[in-house]
């Protein structure tokens, strides 16, 4: 799909980040743009300067499959038919272990980050599947190709994310759907301010906001890599250097791998004091 303009394409998440650099890039590309977002407030104000891009504009709670369907039956109907393109791109965070997360937490975060890619694909994929066309991009994470401490229900989600994303390229390519995998590394958006912390929530957070703010890896970047996934026909696509790494050394030294990921996630943890040096009992 070397030519995206007037093409039908759908966005989930498009409020911010990595889906709000994804609309503007194809608004630029001339593509009819299709936008939900969770937060409707922040969905206006982003697609206020897309103009006429932009042809659908909904609140949408992905992890509801009734919002979802309703949101494709309105696409659809408004179309006539197949989108060209879906972005599930709508996701959220959570820092915690298998010890301090709970099963509300299990549910909310792959409600949003696995069943929402799941509703968009049920939703939107048989008319694309039966048109024998168009493109799907779920947006997983490197995270999801190579894990680490303290995020298991995140990592867990974007794994399933990547696995999903796999399966589907194998079983839609005889449809001439493709599908691409994209694995975003440490990009500065605001998922890691609303996030959920488990443990020392304000300082882990300070810490994690502080180190991706230092990274400074735009969102404009993973847009562009979504777009070329389109074009191309990508994979799975890593998105910046740490996912890169990620991803090759999960393939060929998955031992070292594991030591990396250990010490990674360290770098993002609060330094707790020491409780001997802090007394004054002496």
């Amino acid at each position: 799909m070397r030519d995206l303009k007037s093409k039908n394409v759908v966005v989930t998440g498009a409020a911010s980040g990595i889906g709000k650099a994804t609309a503007e890039l194809l608004a630029r590309r001339g593509a009819r743009l299709h936008l939900c977002d969770l937060d409707e407030s922040k969905l206006k104000d982003a697609v206020a300067p897309l103009g006429t891009a932009v042809a659908t504009v909904r609140r949408v709670d992905v992890s509801k499959r009734a919002e979802v369907e309703a949101f494709a039956k309105e696409v659809e109907t408004s179309i006539g038919g197949a989108v060209d393109v879906l972005v599930n791109n709508a996701g959220v965070g959570l820092a915690g272990n298998i010890l301090e997360t709970s099963l509300e937490d299990w549910e909310w975060v792959l409600g949003v980050n696995l069943w929402g890619v799941i509703h968009g694909c049920h939703f939107f994929v048989p008319k694309m599947a039966a048109a024998k066309r168009g493109h799907v991009v779920n947006v997983a994470s490197g995270l999801g190709l190579l894990a680490a401490p303290d995020v298991v229900g995140y990592a867990t989600s974007k794994f399933a994310v990547v696995g999903l994303s796999e399966s589907m390229r194998a079983e839609l390519h005889a449809f001439g759907v493709g599908v691409s995998t994209i694995c975003p590394g440490i990009i500065d958006t605001n998922i890691v301010q609303t996030m959920r912390y488990k443990r020392d929530a304000d300082a882990t957070r300070d810490r994690v906001v502080a180190l991706y703010k230092k990274r400074a890896y735009p969102a404009d970047k993973v847009a562009s890599a979504v777009v070329d996934a389109i074009e191309h026909e990508r994979g799975v696509v890593p998105v910046s250097p740490e996912a890169w790494a990620g991803y090759w050394l999960k393939r060929f030294a998955p031992s070292l791998a594991a030591v990396v990921s250990r010490v990674a996630a360290k770098q993002a943890r609060p330094k707790r004091p020491n409780p001997e040096a802090a007394r004054t009992d002496r």
